[in-house]
């Protein structure tokens, strides 16, 4: 553990939106902060112009404020280490490659993109390592104004030892090396002016003071590379953590970007703003990311985030890839979801209600919070459990409205008797309605599942619903003996 005050980032590109990989990187690193008292730093990596994405930016604020990760420096809030865009940091990018070529440590290079895909096609022909050949690296100074006055823009180069060994220090891993013969001299300032990953991270990481590193192993290749750099300056690079991949719920390959099928039937969610719409709670995603990859004793599962906070611990992370399970998580938010207090659970449902364009109101959704919460796994499922109740007439077969052992004339007589008996009842609550209900079934010498069956049936269109007396408090007493006479009109029809 280092012993400078701990400092980690969060680094994304906007050329895309938040994938819950990033997300779950930003989480243990907002984790780690917390746990140390530490800073998190929000840092936007935005020199790639190519592939930049117009709306990415405010999708991954929104998606980091709404799992609850709030940073303490960078876009909207500031800091002492600022600016936290790359492409507002061009001067620093600038004299930090003008140092390094001072020092020794990198050259221009004017190979265009010509000379640059021949050299490829050789290399592979020969079956050789495919990179720079280093071919500007020690250009004379003739040679160089000759391109000069050609107009030429050159990039800049990091100049790698031709021999020794690279070593840096993986706190999962422990000890990687690589020979200095499998580095290219990688390009550091693109011809036009903007850094690339590589020179941009280390000075940014370094100017920001950043403690630790914790980033996805696919980063792990570029780590020997970066350590050049560090060594070129001078600087002590900060410790290094590289986190375990998330792969796909067959566990084959990583989860990507790419839209695949569930096994039932569902099109896997990869993007945070994805599970937000789907209707997961930000606590259960963020319960379940933390998991991916990292464990506290093997069996537990729920955790509260101050728990997170307190327990989260870099030993406690795996090296070996875990599977996103979609099983998991909707466990997990069903759990959630149980576990809210009824003002709450009611007032997310009425916006999902809203947002479809159902006219509800909090009342509706009060009422109907006991009939749904062990029925859904999401908040959007809250409409298929709810939606009979804003129909202006419901379709269904006729046939459904007959229970077991019973006829068309029998079902009549019976929906009949149930309109005069619900238009009896004075308050039009659960327990008067199942009073009454259970009242009629006696009477009438019917078993209450077939009384029940026949009302269900008429007042929702549906066989399967949440408790009839409930849903019909839900539905209400003047809609509830409309439908019951609608059934009497299309057994008689």
């Amino acid at each position: 553990m280092s012993d400078r005050p701990v400092r980690v980032r969060f680094a994304p590109s906007p050329t895309g939106y938040l994938h819950v990989g990033g997300a779950r990187t930003a989480l243990y690193n907002w984790l780690f902060a917390r746990q140390h008292g530490g800073a998190f730093v929000l840092r936007i990596e935005d020199t790639d112009r190519t592939r930049y994405v117009p709306d990415a930016l405010t999708d991954l604020l929104d998606g980091l404020r709404w799992l609850g990760l709030c940073w303490d420096e960078g876009p909207e809030m500031g800091g002492a280490y600022g600016p936290y865009h790359q492409s507002d940091r061009l001067a620093l990018y600038h004299e930090a490659a003008e140092e390094l070529i001072a020092r020794g440590a990198a050259y221009r290079c004017y190979c265009g993109p010509e000379r640059l895909a021949q050299l490829r096609e050789q290399q592979r022909a020969a079956k050789q390592r495919e990179g720079y050949d280093g071919h500007c690296r020690h250009l004379t100074s003739q040679q160089i104004a000759d391109y000069e006055a050609q107009g030429i823009r050159p990039v800049v180069r990091l100049a790698v030892p031709d021999e020794g060994e690279t070593t840096f220090h993986d706190l999962l891993r422990g000890a990687i090396t690589v020979d200095n013969r499998q580095l290219s001299d990688l390009v550091l300032l693109k011809s036009d002016g903007f850094p690339t990953y590589s020179l941009g991270v280390v000075v940014d990481d370094h100017q920001m003071e950043i403690s630790h590193i914790l980033r996805g192993e696919e980063w792990i290749s570029t780590a020997p590379a970066l350590q050049r750099i560090y060594d070129a300056f001078g600087w002590e690079s900060p410790t290094q953590a590289h986190l375990p991949t998330i792969l796909d719920p067959s566990g084959e390959g990583k989860l990507s970007k790419r839209k695949k099928k569930l096994a039932d039937g569902r099109e896997m969610l990869t993007f945070v703003h994805e599970f937000r719409q789907a209707g997961y709670l930000p606590e259960a995603l963020v319960n379940f990311l933390a998991l991916v990859g990292w464990s506290y004793d093997g069996q537990t599962e729920f955790f509260r985030r101050d728990e997170l906070i307190k327990l989260f611990d870099l030993d406690r992370v795996s090296v070996s890839a875990g599977a996103f399970s979609y099983e998991k998580l909707d466990h997990m938010n069903a759990t959630y979801l149980r576990q809210l207090g009824t003002n709450d659970l009611a007032g997310r449902m009425l916006q999902v209600l809203r947002r479809e364009g159902y006219p509800a109101d909090l009342g509706f959704a009060l009422k109907a919070v006991p009939l749904v919460r062990e029925r859904i796994k999401t908040l959007p499922e809250v409409i298929s459990w709810v939606d009979y109740c804003f129909a202006d007439r419901l379709q269904y077969e006729p046939s459904l409205l007959i229970q077991k052992k019973m006829d068309a004339e029998s079902t009549m007589v019976a929906l009949h008797m149930a309109a005069s008996c619900l238009r009896a009842v004075s308050l039009f609550e659960e327990a008067s309605i199942e009073t009454a209900l259970r009242g009629l079934a006696e009477r009438m010498g019917l078993k209450l599942g077939q009384l029940l069956g026949a009302i269900r049936v008429a007042c929702t269109g549906k066989t399967v619903t949440p408790p009839l007396f409930g849903t019909l408090e839900l539905i209400g007493q003047q809609k509830a003996i409309a439908r019951l006479e609608r059934a009497i009109a299309l057994l008689a029809g």
